[in-house]
């Protein structure tokens, strides 16, 4: 027996530990608030220019989006 509690199994040059691929949870947290940030804003733009082409066609007026936008607030709201 080996002393000192260690193990001597070794890796493969450039291999981690299996234990230490995993994340720690506030790292992955970090990684998650980071994505959230990136994809937001891309994602508001993309509602923004939809929105823009519905009026611009004439599918359906600033009031019907905002009755829209305060009909799923209140959905989310009620939950």
């Amino acid at each position: 027996m080996s002393g000192g509690g260690r193990s001597t199994r070794r890796l493969r040059p450039g291999r981690k530990a299996a234990s230490s691929k995993r994340l720690q949870p506030h790292s992955r947290l970090a990684e998650l608030a980071e994505a959230q940030e990136i994809l937001l804003p891309e994602l508001a733009a993309r509602i923004a220019a939809i929105e823009h082409l519905l009026i611009e066609k004439g599918f359906c007026s600033h009031d019907d989006l905002k009755q829209a936008r305060t009909f799923v607030d209140t959905r989310r709201d009620s939950r």
